[in-house]
Protein backbone atom coordinates (compact mmCIF):
# COMPACT_ATOMS: atom_id res chain seq x y z
CA UNK A 1 0.00 0.00 0.00
CA UNK A 2 1.39 3.42 -0.90
CA UNK A 3 0.88 7.02 0.18
CA UNK A 4 -0.28 6.06 3.64
CA UNK A 5 0.55 8.16 6.64
CA UNK A 6 -0.17 6.05 9.70
CA UNK A 7 -0.38 2.42 10.79
CA UNK A 8 -3.57 1.09 12.34
CA UNK A 9 -3.58 -2.07 14.42
CA UNK A 10 -6.61 -4.01 15.64
CA UNK A 11 -6.58 -6.58 18.43
CA UNK A 12 -9.70 -8.72 18.11
CA UNK A 13 -10.33 -10.47 21.41
CA UNK A 14 -13.15 -12.56 22.77
CA UNK A 15 -14.44 -9.76 25.01
CA UNK A 16 -12.97 -6.55 23.57
CA UNK A 17 -11.69 -5.07 20.34
CA UNK A 18 -8.89 -2.56 20.66
CA UNK A 19 -7.50 -0.41 17.86
CA UNK A 20 -4.71 2.14 17.76
CA UNK A 21 -2.94 4.37 15.28
CA UNK A 22 0.83 4.87 15.36
CA UNK A 23 3.25 6.75 13.14
CA UNK A 24 6.26 5.22 11.41
CA UNK A 25 8.35 5.69 14.56
CA UNK A 26 5.87 3.80 16.72
CA UNK A 27 4.49 6.90 18.45
CA UNK A 28 0.87 6.36 19.47
CA UNK A 29 -1.53 8.86 17.95
CA UNK A 30 -4.92 7.54 19.07
CA UNK A 31 -6.50 4.48 20.66
CA UNK A 32 -10.02 3.15 21.25
CA UNK A 33 -11.51 0.02 22.81
CA UNK A 34 -15.02 -1.40 22.50
CA UNK A 35 -16.82 -4.56 23.56
CA UNK A 36 -16.70 -7.43 21.09
CA UNK A 37 -20.11 -8.31 19.57
CA UNK A 38 -19.79 -11.91 20.67
CA UNK A 39 -21.27 -14.62 18.46
CA UNK A 40 -22.12 -12.11 15.71
CA UNK A 41 -19.70 -12.30 12.78
CA UNK A 42 -21.20 -9.46 10.71
CA UNK A 43 -21.33 -7.14 13.72
CA UNK A 44 -17.69 -7.99 14.48
CA UNK A 45 -16.65 -6.94 10.97
CA UNK A 46 -18.56 -3.69 11.23
CA UNK A 47 -17.15 -2.95 14.68
CA UNK A 48 -13.60 -3.28 13.30
CA UNK A 49 -14.43 -1.07 10.33
CA UNK A 50 -15.95 1.50 12.66
CA UNK A 51 -12.78 1.65 14.75
CA UNK A 52 -10.63 2.21 11.67
CA UNK A 53 -12.90 5.00 10.43
CA UNK A 54 -12.87 6.60 13.88
CA UNK A 55 -9.07 6.58 14.13
CA UNK A 56 -8.69 8.01 10.64
CA UNK A 57 -11.24 10.75 11.34
CA UNK A 58 -9.50 11.59 14.62
CA UNK A 59 -6.01 11.75 13.10
CA UNK A 60 -7.03 13.14 9.71
CA UNK A 61 -4.80 10.53 8.06
CA UNK A 62 -5.20 7.30 6.11
CA UNK A 63 -3.64 4.13 7.49
CA UNK A 64 -2.54 0.64 6.64
CA UNK A 65 -4.54 -1.87 8.64
CA UNK A 66 -3.34 -5.01 10.40
CA UNK A 67 -5.36 -7.21 12.74
CA UNK A 68 -4.41 -9.78 15.33
CA UNK A 69 -6.93 -12.54 15.96
CA UNK A 70 -7.24 -15.59 18.21
CA UNK A 71 -6.62 -18.23 15.59
CA UNK A 72 -5.19 -18.10 12.07
CA UNK A 73 -6.17 -18.08 8.40
CA UNK A 74 -5.92 -21.50 6.77
CA UNK A 75 -3.76 -21.48 3.65
CA UNK A 76 -5.81 -24.38 2.29
CA UNK A 77 -9.33 -22.99 2.74
CA UNK A 78 -8.67 -19.27 3.31
CA UNK A 79 -10.93 -19.47 6.37
CA UNK A 80 -10.29 -18.82 10.05
CA UNK A 81 -9.36 -21.89 12.10
CA UNK A 82 -8.33 -22.65 15.69
CA UNK A 83 -10.10 -19.62 17.17
CA UNK A 84 -11.55 -19.83 20.66
CA UNK A 85 -13.81 -16.98 19.48
CA UNK A 86 -15.70 -19.72 17.71
CA UNK A 87 -17.98 -17.50 15.62
CA UNK A 88 -14.91 -16.59 13.52
CA UNK A 89 -14.08 -20.18 12.59
CA UNK A 90 -14.88 -21.15 9.03
CA UNK A 91 -15.17 -17.50 7.92
CA UNK A 92 -13.05 -15.60 5.33
CA UNK A 93 -12.26 -12.82 7.79
CA UNK A 94 -9.38 -11.27 5.87
CA UNK A 95 -11.37 -11.12 2.64
CA UNK A 96 -14.52 -9.80 4.30
CA UNK A 97 -12.66 -7.12 6.25
CA UNK A 98 -10.70 -6.12 3.14
CA UNK A 99 -13.94 -5.78 1.18
CA UNK A 100 -15.65 -3.81 3.95
CA UNK A 101 -12.75 -1.35 4.22
CA UNK A 102 -11.95 -1.17 0.51
CA UNK A 103 -8.24 -1.86 1.10
CA UNK A 104 -6.01 -4.81 1.88
CA UNK A 105 -5.94 -5.92 5.51
CA UNK A 106 -3.18 -8.11 6.91
CA UNK A 107 -4.20 -10.61 9.58
CA UNK A 108 -2.05 -12.69 11.90
CA UNK A 109 -2.41 -14.71 15.08
CA UNK A 110 -2.45 -12.49 18.17
CA UNK A 111 0.62 -14.16 19.72
CA UNK A 112 2.52 -13.63 16.48
CA UNK A 113 1.54 -9.97 16.71
CA UNK A 114 3.00 -9.80 20.22
CA UNK A 115 6.25 -11.31 18.93
CA UNK A 116 6.42 -8.79 16.06
CA UNK A 117 5.69 -5.86 18.36
CA UNK A 118 8.38 -6.78 20.86
CA UNK A 119 10.89 -7.61 18.10
CA UNK A 120 10.27 -4.27 16.38
CA UNK A 121 10.65 -1.76 19.20
CA UNK A 122 10.02 -3.63 22.44
CA UNK A 123 11.82 -5.95 24.84
CA UNK A 124 13.32 -7.99 21.97
CA UNK A 125 14.20 -5.13 19.61
CA UNK A 126 16.95 -6.10 17.20
CA UNK A 127 16.86 -9.82 18.02
CA UNK A 128 16.89 -12.26 15.10
CA UNK A 129 14.52 -14.98 16.38
CA UNK A 130 11.88 -14.07 18.96
CA UNK A 131 9.42 -16.44 20.61
CA UNK A 132 6.42 -14.56 21.97
CA UNK A 133 4.16 -16.10 24.60
CA UNK A 134 0.74 -15.03 25.83
CA UNK A 135 -0.10 -16.42 29.28
CA UNK A 136 -3.63 -15.26 29.98
CA UNK A 137 -6.96 -17.01 30.18
CA UNK A 138 -5.46 -19.32 27.57
CA UNK A 139 -1.92 -19.87 26.34
CA UNK A 140 -0.58 -18.87 22.95
CA UNK A 141 2.76 -18.58 21.22
CA UNK A 142 4.19 -16.94 18.12
CA UNK A 143 7.44 -16.52 16.25
CA UNK A 144 9.03 -13.43 14.70
CA UNK A 145 12.13 -13.70 12.53
CA UNK A 146 13.88 -10.44 11.71
CA UNK A 147 10.78 -8.61 12.92
CA UNK A 148 8.43 -10.47 10.58
CA UNK A 149 5.77 -13.06 11.40
CA UNK A 150 6.77 -16.66 10.82
CA UNK A 151 3.56 -18.64 10.40
CA UNK A 152 4.62 -21.77 8.52
CA UNK A 153 2.65 -23.48 5.74
CA UNK A 154 -0.05 -24.59 8.20
CA UNK A 155 -0.33 -21.25 9.97
CA UNK A 156 0.46 -22.79 13.37
CA UNK A 157 4.13 -21.95 13.99
CA UNK A 158 4.63 -21.23 17.67
CA UNK A 159 1.37 -22.83 18.83
CA UNK A 160 3.05 -24.49 21.78
CA UNK A 161 -0.12 -24.17 23.90
CA UNK A 162 -1.58 -27.17 22.09
CA UNK A 163 1.44 -29.40 22.48
CA UNK A 164 1.37 -31.77 25.46
CA UNK A 165 3.18 -30.93 28.68
CA UNK A 166 6.71 -32.35 28.23
CA UNK A 167 8.11 -35.01 30.55
CA UNK A 168 4.84 -35.44 32.49
CA UNK A 169 4.92 -36.85 35.99
CA UNK A 170 2.63 -39.69 37.04
CA UNK A 171 0.11 -37.33 38.60
CA UNK A 172 0.04 -35.24 35.42
CA UNK A 173 -1.12 -38.08 33.18
CA UNK A 174 -3.33 -37.99 31.17
CA UNK A 175 -3.92 -34.33 32.03
CA UNK A 176 -7.10 -32.22 31.90
CA UNK A 177 -9.26 -32.07 28.80
CA UNK A 178 -8.55 -29.04 26.58
CA UNK A 179 -11.16 -27.23 24.47
CA UNK A 180 -9.29 -28.50 21.40
CA UNK A 181 -10.43 -32.02 22.29
CA UNK A 182 -7.08 -33.41 23.44
CA UNK A 183 -5.77 -33.93 26.97
CA UNK A 184 -2.75 -32.48 28.75
CA UNK A 185 -2.13 -29.48 26.49
CA UNK A 186 0.26 -26.83 27.83
CA UNK A 187 -2.69 -24.42 27.83
CA UNK A 188 -4.34 -26.47 30.55
CA UNK A 189 -1.29 -26.23 32.82
CA UNK A 190 0.33 -22.79 32.50
CA UNK A 191 -2.52 -20.43 31.60
CA UNK A 192 -4.47 -18.54 34.24
CA UNK A 193 -7.22 -21.12 33.77
CA UNK A 194 -4.70 -23.94 34.21
CA UNK A 195 -3.17 -22.53 37.39
CA UNK A 196 -6.60 -22.19 39.00
CA UNK A 197 -7.65 -25.69 37.87
CA UNK A 198 -4.44 -27.22 39.24
CA UNK A 199 -4.90 -25.45 42.59
CA UNK A 200 -8.47 -26.72 42.91
CA UNK A 201 -7.46 -30.25 41.91
CA UNK A 202 -4.76 -30.39 44.58
CA UNK A 203 -6.45 -28.49 47.43
CA UNK A 204 -10.14 -29.00 46.70
CA UNK A 205 -10.69 -25.23 46.99
CA UNK A 206 -11.67 -22.88 44.17
CA UNK A 207 -9.53 -19.76 43.88
CA UNK A 208 -8.91 -17.35 41.03
CA UNK A 209 -5.38 -17.07 39.65
CA UNK A 210 -5.20 -13.54 41.01
CA UNK A 211 -6.09 -14.81 44.48
CA UNK A 212 -3.51 -17.60 44.23
CA UNK A 213 -0.78 -15.13 43.22
CA UNK A 214 -1.76 -12.77 46.05
CA UNK A 215 -1.60 -15.63 48.56
CA UNK A 216 1.73 -16.75 47.10
CA UNK A 217 3.17 -13.31 47.76
CA UNK A 218 2.19 -13.61 51.44
CA UNK A 219 3.84 -17.03 51.72
CA UNK A 220 0.71 -19.19 51.85
CA UNK A 221 1.88 -22.82 51.68
CA UNK A 222 -0.68 -24.08 49.14
CA UNK A 223 -0.22 -21.06 46.87
CA UNK A 224 3.57 -21.38 47.04
CA UNK A 225 3.29 -25.04 46.07
CA UNK A 226 0.93 -24.20 43.19
CA UNK A 227 3.27 -21.54 41.82
CA UNK A 228 6.23 -23.91 42.12
CA UNK A 229 4.35 -26.49 40.03
CA UNK A 230 3.44 -23.77 37.52
CA UNK A 231 7.04 -22.62 37.17
CA UNK A 232 8.32 -26.18 36.75
CA UNK A 233 5.77 -26.86 34.01
CA UNK A 234 6.55 -23.57 32.32
CA UNK A 235 10.26 -24.43 32.41
CA UNK A 236 9.53 -27.76 30.74
CA UNK A 237 7.44 -26.06 28.07
CA UNK A 238 10.07 -23.41 27.37
CA UNK A 239 12.80 -26.07 27.28
CA UNK A 240 10.94 -27.86 24.51
CA UNK A 241 10.72 -24.58 22.56
CA UNK A 242 14.46 -24.02 23.06
CA UNK A 243 15.27 -27.59 21.96
CA UNK A 244 13.35 -27.04 18.72
CA UNK A 245 13.75 -23.34 17.91
CA UNK A 246 16.47 -22.02 20.26
CA UNK A 247 15.19 -18.41 20.02
CA UNK A 248 17.37 -15.44 20.92
CA UNK A 249 14.82 -14.37 23.52
CA UNK A 250 11.45 -15.46 24.92
CA UNK A 251 9.05 -12.56 25.55
CA UNK A 252 6.06 -13.14 27.82
CA UNK A 253 2.78 -11.22 27.77
CA UNK A 254 -0.72 -11.73 29.13
CA UNK A 255 -2.06 -11.42 32.66
CA UNK A 256 0.12 -14.19 34.14
CA UNK A 257 3.22 -12.40 32.80
CA UNK A 258 2.86 -9.90 35.64
CA UNK A 259 4.02 -12.49 38.17
CA UNK A 260 7.49 -11.02 38.65
CA UNK A 261 8.86 -13.95 40.64
CA UNK A 262 9.13 -16.40 37.78
CA UNK A 263 11.54 -14.19 35.80
CA UNK A 264 14.02 -14.76 38.63
CA UNK A 265 13.29 -18.42 39.28
CA UNK A 266 12.50 -19.84 35.85
CA UNK A 267 15.96 -19.41 34.23
CA UNK A 268 17.44 -21.49 37.06
CA UNK A 269 15.08 -24.36 36.23
CA UNK A 270 15.59 -24.41 32.46
CA UNK A 271 18.99 -26.09 32.35
CA UNK A 272 17.61 -29.26 33.94
CA UNK A 273 15.34 -29.75 30.90
CA UNK A 274 17.20 -28.24 27.93
CA UNK A 275 19.21 -30.78 25.95
CA UNK A 276 22.87 -30.51 26.93
CA UNK A 277 22.16 -29.03 30.34
CA UNK A 278 22.79 -25.41 29.31
CA UNK A 279 20.23 -22.62 28.98
CA UNK A 280 21.14 -18.95 28.61
CA UNK A 281 17.96 -17.86 26.82
CA UNK A 282 16.67 -14.55 28.26
CA UNK A 283 13.04 -14.68 29.45
CA UNK A 284 11.62 -11.17 29.68
CA UNK A 285 8.22 -9.50 30.15
CA UNK A 286 6.69 -7.75 27.15
CA UNK A 287 7.67 -4.07 27.19
CA UNK A 288 4.25 -3.01 25.93
CA UNK A 289 2.25 -5.40 28.11
CA UNK A 290 -1.36 -5.68 26.99
CA UNK A 291 -0.65 -3.30 24.10
CA UNK A 292 1.88 -5.59 22.42
CA UNK A 293 -0.75 -7.42 20.37
CA UNK A 294 -2.39 -4.33 18.94
CA UNK A 295 0.99 -2.66 18.25
CA UNK A 296 2.21 -5.81 16.52
CA UNK A 297 -0.89 -5.80 14.32
CA UNK A 298 0.02 -2.28 13.22
CA UNK A 299 3.59 -3.43 12.47
CA UNK A 300 2.35 -6.20 10.13
CA UNK A 301 3.00 -3.62 7.43
CA UNK A 302 6.80 -3.28 7.62
CA UNK A 303 7.13 -0.22 5.36
CA UNK A 304 4.56 2.51 4.93
CA UNK A 305 5.94 3.81 1.64
CA UNK A 306 7.21 0.67 -0.01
Amino acid sequence: MTNTEIRIGIDLGGTKIEALAIDDQGVELARHRIDTPRDDYTATIMAMVGLVRRLEAETGKTGTVGAGIPGSISRITGLVKNSNSTWLNGRPLDRDLTAALGREVRIANDANCLAVSEATDGAAAGKHVVFGVILGTGCGGGVAINGRVHEGPNGVAGEWGHNPLPWPKAEENPGPVCYCGKRGCMEMWVSGTGIALDYKTVTGRAQTTREIVSQFETGDRDAVAAMDRFEDRLARGFAEVINILDPDVIVVGGGVSRVAHFYEDLPKKLAAYVFGGEASTPIVPAMYGDSSGVRGAAWLWPNLRS
